[in-house]
């Protein structure tokens, strides 16, 4: 059984932040199961990524991870489990 993790990232739109993130997500041997990217009033990067992950990686590990990349990139990379993300949006 896997974890499913929703990864989302907002910031100024440049190159190379998809392939940052990608890369990020295979060096951690997670899948990207769905993608979604729009730049919105011409320069803000916005992109939604749906992940599985093995069922015993620790979400903590995964957020200081993912926290260098932002330093590194520019932008502000949030995770949550899919059923928090789903539970918080629901109508």
């Amino acid at each position: 059984m896997k974890n499913k993790i929703v990864i989302t990232v907002v910031g100024n739109d440049r190159t190379g932040i998809v392939a940052n993130v990608s890369t990020k997500i295979s060096e951690l041997n997670m899948n990207i199961i769905d993608i979604s990217q729009k730049i919105l009033e011409s320069n803000i990067f916005a992109m939604i990524m749906l992940v599985e992950a093995d069922k015993n990686i620790d979400i903590q590990f995964l957020q200081n991870e993912f926290h260098k990349l932002e330093e590194k990139i520019g932008v502000k990379i949030f995770l949550q489990h899919e059923e928090i993300f789903r539970t918080m949006h629901r109508i």
